[in-house]
């Protein structure tokens, strides 16, 4: 077992001795996964909330979340949700509710794979974070705030971690 250790995550002592981490698995990765598997279960529940909603009075269920919210009626924000909830139709409902959850399984495996250590969920993560880099900045550009750039900042940093495992695991096992 600590020979597995060794070999996946060795460390050189100063006198050029290996020692294993007393954690075999990088603590950067275990966050990562943690948060993924949370974001999956977030979208899941979004899913059934969703599908929940189908065939109901959306204007009285925003009422209602509204007031388990403590919004008072007459505030901008109340207003905004019951004007629009009142454009989703029964189809857009069952979409948003299949899409929510496709997201929570890819969310899953992701998760599922961080927390195994395995070099294929790390790729996987790596393209997502990639692939929704260009929308980021879109959105940033187009209506700046502090949690976008925040967002933008936290997935730029998780992209360079997993280069940076990547990368580590290529050195050591070559």
């Amino acid at each position: 077992m600590r020979d597995q250790a060794i070999e996946r995550h060795p460390e050189m002592t100063a006198r050029g001795q290996t020692e294993a981490h007393t954690c075999s698995q990088p603590r950067g990765l275990l966050a990562i996964a943690i948060f993924k598997l949370a974001k999956s279960a977030f979208f899941f529940c979004v899913g059934l909330g969703l599908f929940h909603l189908l065939h109901r009075d959306l204007s009285e269920a925003a009422q209602n979340l509204a007031t388990a919210l403590h919004f008072e009626p007459e505030w901008r924000i109340t207003a905004l949700l019951t004007e629009k909830i009142t454009l989703l139709d029964p189809k857009k409902l069952r979409d948003f509710g299949f899409f929510a959850f496709a997201y929570s399984g890819i969310a899953l495996t992701e998760g599922i794979g961080l927390y195994l250590e395995k070099v294929w969920a790390e790729y996987l993560t790596l393209s997502l974070t990639v692939m929704f880099l260009p929308w980021e900045i879109y959105e940033l550009m187009r209506r700046p705030s502090w949690m976008r750039l925040a967002l933008l900042a936290i997935n730029l940093l998780v992209l360079g971690y997993l280069l940076w495992i990547l990368d580590r695991k290529k050195k050591f096992s070559a």
